[in-house]
């Protein structure tokens, strides 16, 4: 049988909002089968929990944003994307604030918090969204299109390209698949970073946003080259950050997917409709199970990969 994970203990980090600037504490706690992964915002009077759907997210503006009523949590995906990497179903995130902290920029310390913790199996099936027919999301024409889209497939994987006309980005790569039965999360995905330029990072301050951002945590552009002194981590980090964001998004739908998801200028907007839309149509996916590891797609049933 293909179990779902949790960890084996409970670990904590401390670091700043990216947009907020605001101290936070965070603490990854195993959960029971079936919790799913679940935020509690414990710096309330009242401590409020909002668990992960596609419904649960309220904003998607520079980042996703999870709700229950006025309860929020903004920036979710990176931590969401560790989980869906490392394939944890179900975990307690307690946070101080209404801000994961953005740590280094990418998810390689998600994914370092959550291996130092354990990661545990627990004896019940592993419930997976199947995609069985095409669903599409498209906005815009000509220069200004965008799209996502989620084909069936006896797996999980990812393309997706990006088009910022800016030379620092174009000079890299463009395009970039990844395949969960073939690749390393951890290894080809997880140290991507977050980026943003020059202009904007200083129209989003002067509007309350970003305040927590810099080059220790984000790739910085002016109009012609990468600020950062240490430069990329990969050839074409800009388009895995994307590949890693919408891991994260896609994760929210709260259960692992098997589908192909493929992008052209995505965002956190556009991932969200995208799940809404899948959702809508009751004939495109159904909930299964592997009691088999045999035939479940390569690739979920390895033990979770170091680094």
């Amino acid at each position: 049988m293909l179990e779902q994970r949790t960890l084996k203990s409970l670990t904590r980090a401390v670091g700043v909002g990216l947009h907020s600037g605001q101290r936070v504490e965070l603490t990854l706690r195993p959960a029971q089968p079936d919790t799913g992964i679940v935020f509690r915002r414990i710096d309330l009077p009242e401590p409020v929990d909002i668990p992960i759907s596609a419904q649960a997210v309220t904003d998607t503006r520079l980042a996703s944003t999870i709700s229950n009523g006025g309860a929020k949590v903004h920036t979710v995906e990176h931590l969401m994307s560790a989980c869906a990497g490392l394939g944890i179903d179900n975990l307690y995130v307690d946070i101080t604030a209404e801000e994961v902290p953005i740590l280094d920029g990418s998810a390689s310390s998600f994914v370092f918090l959550l291996q130092s913790a354990g990661i545990v199996r627990q004896r019940v099936p592993r419930r997976f969204i199947r995609v069985t027919q095409p669903v599409e999301i498209r906005e815009g024409e000509g220069a200004a299109a965008k799209w996502a889209r989620l084909d069936p497939h006896h797996g999980y994987k990812l393309a997706f390209e990006i088009d910022f006309d800016h030379p620092a980005v174009d000079s890299t790569g463009q395009r970039v698949e990844f395949d969960f039965s073939t690749g390393s999360y951890t290894r080809d995905i997880a140290r991507a970073r977050t980026f943003g330029f020059t202009k904007d990072v200083e129209m989003m301050r002067a509007n309350g946003l970003a305040l927590g951002g810099g080059l220790d945590n984000a790739i910085v552009m002016d109009d012609y080259k990468v600020l950062n002194s240490d430069g990329l981590r990969y050839d074409d980090e800009f388009v895995k950050h994307k590949i890693l964001d919408a891991m994260g998004d896609l994760y929210l739908l709260g259960k692992p997917l098997l589908a192909a998801y493929s992008a052209f200028r995505s965002g956190h907007a556009l991932n969200n409709r995208l799940l809404r839309e899948l959702l809508s149509r009751e004939n495109a996916y159904e909930v299964v199970t592997f009691d088999d590891e045999k035939k479940a797609p390569s690739g979920f049933a390895l033990p979770v990969r170091a680094w």
